[in-house]
């Protein structure tokens, strides 16, 4: 189990703070695993900032190596473990 920090931009930090957004569509170059913790900080690109907001999950089911993902991504599923 590892502790992973990834940025999320808006509209998709909005929708994870509500509940509304229970997975990331990611780049595999963290190799993720089923209990990953994973701290989601929102993150302004405009401004190349952190808003020091953040929501954290674990991993719970990853989806990879699936014929219509590109070779190197994964999807995975989480449920929040930090109100």
């Amino acid at each position: 189990m590892k502790t992973i920090y990834l940025k999320v931009i808006q509209p998709y930090f909005k929708e994870l703070d509500n509940n509304n957004k229970t997975f990331e569509y990611r780049k595999n170059d963290r190799n993720f695993e089923i209990g990953d913790i994973v701290h989601l900080q929102e993150y302004d690109p405009s401004f190349l900032l952190f808003s020091g907001r953040e929501v954290v999950v674990e991993i719970t089911y990853i989806l990879k190596d699936f014929f219509l993902l590109p070779v190197g991504y994964c999807i995975f599923s989480f449920h929040r473990v930090i109100a």
